[in-house]
């Protein structure tokens, strides 16, 4: 990846069922692993999803009054075990998912991990699509649906300000796609950190042009997936110093 700002990733389709053997994890230095499932490609095949599921990812699971949004709960989750247990060598069941420090408050709603693997991982979903990240170190991932100009005036407020002024500056027909590649970019940088939204969408320029500004210490990159979204990917690069 040594062109840290200007790397395209091209997502890998997971399919329903088995995912045939062992996944070569990603090494130091490697491009993240990034992986598309679509929900409806897997919602015959959710039955046993509660038998890989440990107690809270049930309670989350049944919290959700929606069918739709139980599905993409279970399918993103699913997913996430089955490539867990295929990169680590474990059943998907037997993966132990839990939470780091929060780097903001050290409250237990950092970055999700499995202790002790070294293999860091992240997760999104939005609409019908689920991407997950695989990286030697941490990474963030994130997709969203197309949204309209309304909600895009009253979110851009909260952007760095360079960012207001380019979207701004971007004509009528192309701010909605301008606003979703900047937001992309910086919720998959947030996520990677640990911080999340808390850690103020203002401070770090990630840019809205066709390619995403270069941030210190970490890889950003846009990755293409089905019309009407965007999707990026944030990961480190080695150690900060």
């Amino acid at each position: 990846m040594s062109a840290p700002h200007q790397v395209a990733l091209q997502p890998r389709t997971l399919a329903p069922g088995a995912l045939g053997g062992p996944l070569v994890r990603p090494e130091p230095g490697e491009a993240p692993h990034v992986w598309l499932v679509r929900v409806a490609a897997h919602r015959g095949s959710l039955g046993d999803a509660l038998t890989l599921f440990d107690e809270d990812e049930r309670s989350r699971h049944a919290a959700f009054h929606r069918a739709e949004d139980r599905d993409r709960y279970a399918a993103a989750h699913v997913a996430l075990r089955r490539l867990l247990g295929a990169y680590l060598g474990t059943a998907p069941g037997a993966v132990a998912v839990e939470r780091e420090p929060c780097p903001l408050c050290g409250g237990p709603h950092g970055r999700p991990a499995v202790s002790g693997s070294g293999l860091h991982f992240s997760l999104s979903h939005s609409g019908e699509l689920v991407l997950l990240a695989f990286a030697a170190t941490p990474v963030g991932i994130d997709v969203e649906e197309t949204h309209d100009l309304a909600a895009i005036e009253d979110v851009s407020t909260s952007l760095h300000p360079r960012e207001q002024s380019e979207l701004a500056a971007t004509a009528h027909s192309g701010r909605a796609a301008a606003f979703l590649r900047c937001w992309t970019r910086k919720e998959a940088y947030l996520k990677g950190t640990g911080e999340g939204l808390p850690g103020d969408p203002a401070r770090t320029y990630v840019g809205t042009g066709e390619m995403p500004a270069a941030v210190h210490g970490w890889t950003l990159a846009d990755i293409p997936v089905d019309a009407g979204h965007a999707a990026a990917v944030a990961v480190r690069r080695g150690q900060l110093p």
